[in-house]
Formats: C-alpha cells, sequence, structure tokens
C-alpha cells in the first residue's frame, strides 16, 4: 500500500530537522514529568515518531538528554552574542538590549525555563551537565564583565565588574525561577523592572 504524504514527508526530513524535533519533544516531556520520570517511550509519542527512527539519532536517553541541554544553552548563547557583537549598538544600547532579551518571550517560555532549571538540579550528580552550563555561563559572565567595564571607564568609578556580572547572572536566575513558580506575583515586566534597579547605579 503506498505511504500517505505525511508519513512520507515524516521519514524524508534532513537529519539536522529530525533532531530538533526529538529535542522539542524531549523539552516538553521533561517540562512536564521531569528529568527522571521522562523516558523514551514518551519522547517518541510526543514526537510522533517510532522508537526505531529516535534510536537511529540518539542511541540512549541520556545522550538525547545532553544534546537537549546543549540546545537550550546554545539557543540562549546565540541571541545573547547576536547583542553583544552589534557594533551598531552603543555599549548601554547592548545592557539595554541585553536585559530586554532575558526577559522576552523567546527566553520566557515556561517548558524551556522547566528544563533549564530541572537540568541545573542535576548538575552536582552529572559532570557533564555541568560542563554545559558552566562553559556558557563563564562565557557569558566575562562579557557581561567587559560591558560593564566599559560603561564604568566612562564615569571613572572603582567598580568590581566581574562580581557585578555574576549578582547579575545570579539575579536572572532567580527572577526566571521566580516566573516559572509564582507567574502571578513575579510578572515578566516586574522581573526586567527589578534587573533595571539592580543595574541603575551602573548605568546612571
Amino acid at each position: 500500500m503506498p505511504q500517505a504524504p505525511s508519513q512520507t514527508r515524516r521519514r524524508a526530513l534532513p537529519k539536522a530537522a529530525r533532531r530538533e524535533q526529538l529535542i522539542k519533544a524531549t523539552i516538553k516531556c521533561i517540562a512536564r514529568k521531569g528529568l527522571a520520570a521522562t523516558t523514551m517511550m514518551d519522547i517518541t509519542r510526543s514526537a510522533g515518531l517510532s522508537t526505531g527512527i529516535v534510536n537511529l539519532h540518539f542511541k540512549s536517553k541520556e545522550l538525547l538528554l545532553v544534546e537537549t541541554l546543549r540546545h537550550v544553552a546554545d539557543e540562549y548563547k546565540e541571541g545573547f552574542d547576536s547583542i553583544m557583537l552589534d557594533d551598531k549598538l552603543s555599549a548601554q544600547a547592548k545592557l539595554r538590549s541585553i536585559v530586554a532579551y532575558d526577559f522576552s518571550a523567546r527566553i520566557i517560555n515556561r517548558n524551556k525555563l522547566a528544563v533549564w532549571f530541572a537540568f541545573l538540579g542535576e548538575v552536582k550528580a552529572c559532570p557533564l551537565y555541568r560542563k554545559i552550563c558552566s562553559r556558557h555561563d563563564d562565557d557569558i559572565n566575562r562579557k557581561m564583565a567587559d560591558l560593564f567595564q566599559g560603561l564604568i571607564d566612562s564615569h571613572d568609578q572603582d567598580f568590581d565588574c566581574e562580581l557585578f556580572a555574576s549578582g547579575y547572572s545570579a539575579l536572572t536566575d532567580g527572577l526566571w525561577l521566580d516566573i516559572l513558580l509564582s507567574p502571578s506575583r513575579t510578572t515578566t515586566r516586574k522581573a526586567e523592572q527589578v534587573a533595571w534597579q539592580y543595574l541603575s547605579e551602573l548605568i546612571a
């Protein structure tokens, strides 16, 4: 019997598109059930694929989880870097754009936030998770410190920019968690205002 067009299209997807489809399904499953409770069967059902196709791209659940973490971390980093590398923006404009980005709809997605914190909760038990998260965080904090230093130099202030960058990173993580757990108490708008309150000393 000839295959339906939709079945043919599903099987004909390029490798990269198929992997992204599986990662998106994994994000949904982790957000709903958590890391430990999510099974390969959950993921295949969510993606609408057979176990054989999933195993073709990811040999194990652990490999799929690692790639899902990399995907979420890389996605954030790509948006962050696009702002930092924009030569048309001044240091202050970059700072404003980064805060707006941190609390934009692209970042404030309940599934992605849930997945990010699910992985953060496992970094102590899984060195690879810790390595992936630390690599991104270290690079972002270093670039934020450089950005702060440029603003501080213009004001001729004595300021610990690395400490300030670490503080901003901790603040955003806390605000994202508040948005995830108590969205009625900590709205996206309120969270962005809190971030600006923290930065007001620097950009005043």
